[in-house]
């Protein structure tokens, strides 16, 4: 207790919490500008950090990731532009919602849902950090393999109205992501040449080109009839908060665990936390076909979870000063040269400043409501604009955001070429994400899938050989044999007595 009122005493300081509402505001607009991300955020807030004191240094970071996983849902819901890699698994659902007049909807399960997923992650990083971070220590990459295989499986969920079109979007995923130098031997692969395409193609771009640059191009060929169409206001996000906690409690309980299980696994983070909850949100419901065409279900779902993960992502970080995600990767930095070095010896001579990040993580969520409110009334008013002038707009934040993925204008022509392949894509009828989880996850799957067959020396038998490994595995064939069964059935019923 005397730990606990210490820690209090370090966040009551009128120094602390001016700190965490600037870092918060600021990580709300990074946010919601395409293109910025919130690992952009925590990075630019760092040299700031030099001179604060390690509570409010740390706080910063913490009050900053949230906001900016949050606030990416803000532009997906009104533009389909996802603001951070994160809010692109519901973007569909999200903007299609304010296509119908519902984006208060949309917009008010991404808040809800995020606070809630951010205390439920924060909660088991209180009870649990020591034995969480035990538990995810033991996995190497065998079990790092078959989680990314679980990941890529959940594609085809994504696209179960059309498995070979989802497959087809999969496929055109992992290929991008392999473009680049050869793991390991460093041999150039799909690079036709070019000097840029060596290391790889940046997500950052394809997302943008992806979501943003075909919703352009659609919206031109359309003569703007897409936009003129949709309803130009957002009603009040609070209304239906009772309904959908009274009818989704159970998904929002489920991508609460799904996405602390991910957070706590180095190198998943909150981007693959989302994808594989709201894939596992339509697997289980009712009416997956709602699913895409603005139904709120999924986005309760992956907005719980990814906030989930961001909390849960600093269990290894501070128990074994192994980073879950590239923000936590940044904490760490920032933890060593405030001389709090991570791991167990952090919480016997620092308990209260542990303690006081722990209280930052509940304050930067319960904030995030009122923040997160005040940003959608200021946002909305972008569907007041007309096309004429926000179309060029648009435009012009998805190319700052291209190029400053690398700083070079490469990625305003990846932007551009993914822009066209996303709007042929979804013209014929070809799932977009799909392709997304197989760029964010096929290097992943790559990666331990090499070194696995590095140690092992080329035996397949030690991919199963691990007790956790065995396990994952016995529960994707069980995947993989649902799959094929409801595959199958609709057709025999189907078929002629």
């Amino acid at each position: 207790m005397d730990v606990m009122i210490q820690a209090a005493g370090l966040v009551a300081n009128w120094n602390v919490l001016l700190t965490i509402l600037a870092a918060s505001m600021f990580g709300l607009f990074v946010g919601a500008v395409p293109g910025l991300t919130a690992t952009m955020a925590t990075a630019m807030l760092v040299p700031l950090t030099f001179f604060m004191e390690p509570v409010a240094a740390v706080g910063a970071i913490v009050a900053c990731s949230a906001m900016a996983i949050f606030a990416g849902d803000i532009p997906g819901a009104l533009l389909r532009i996802p603001g951070t890699p994160a809010s692109a698994a519901y973007v569909d659902d999200t903007y299609k919602l304010t296509q119908k007049g519902q984006a208060e909807l949309g917009l008010g399960a991404c808040v809800l849902f995020s606070a809630l997923g951010g205390l439920f992650g924060t909660i088991v990083l209180i009870l649990a950090a020591p034995s969480l971070a035990e538990f995810a220590i033991k996995f190497s990459s065998q079990e790092y393999f078959w989680i990314a295989l679980l990941g890529l499986t959940c594609a085809v969920f994504m696209g179960a109205s059309s498995p070979v079109k989802g497959l087809l979007s999969l496929f055109i995923g992992l290929t991008v992501a392999s473009v680049g130098l050869n793991n390991p031997a460093g041999v150039p692969r799909l690079t036709f040449g070019s000097t840029e395409m060596l290391a790889g193609i940046d997500f950052i771009p394809v997302m943008i080109g992806i979501f943003a640059i075909s919703e352009v191009i659609r919206t031109i060929l359309s003569g703007g009839r897409n936009w003129d169409q949709a309803p130009k206001t957002v009603g009040n996000i609070f209304r239906d908060w009772g309904g959908m906690l009274k009818t989704y409690w159970r998904q929002s309980i489920r991508g609460n665990i799904t996405g602390t299980a991910i957070g706590i696994l180095p190198g998943a983070g909150a981007d693959v936390a989302a994808y594989v909850s709201y894939a596992i949100s339509r697997r289980f419901s009712k009416t997956p076909e709602k699913y895409g065409t603005g139904h709120v279900e999924g986005v309760v779902e992956a907005s719980a979870a990814n906030n989930a993960s961001l909390a849960s992502a600093w269990v290894p970080a501070l128990v074994f000063g192994i980073p879950g995600d590239t923000m936590t990767a940044i904490v760490i930095g920032v933890l060593y040269v405030k001389g709090l070095n991570p791991g167990p010896t952090l919480f016997i001579f620092n308990p209260q400043t542990i303690y006081a990040v722990f209280l930052i993580f509940i304050l930067a969520n319960l904030i995030m409501i009122p923040l997160g409110w005040g940003l959608i009334k200021f946002s909305k008013n972008i569907l007041l604009v007309s096309k004429a002038v926000l179309m060029p707009l648009i435009l012009i934040f998805c190319i700052v955001g291209a190029f400053a993925s690398n700083n070079a204008v490469y990625g305003v022509t990846i932007m551009l070429i993914f822009g066209v392949v996303g709007y042929l894509m979804e013209e014929n009828g070809v799932p977009i994400a799909p392709c997304v989880l197989g760029i964010v996850i096929g290097p992943i799957l790559e990666k331990n899938l090499i070194s696995t067959l590095i140690k092992s020396q080329g035996n397949l038998v030690d991919f199963i050989n691990r007790p956790i490994a065995f396990v994952i595995f016995m529960i994707l064939c069980l995947i993989w044999v649902s799959i094929i069964v409801s595959w199958i059935r609709p057709r025999n019923r189907s078929a002629p007595l």
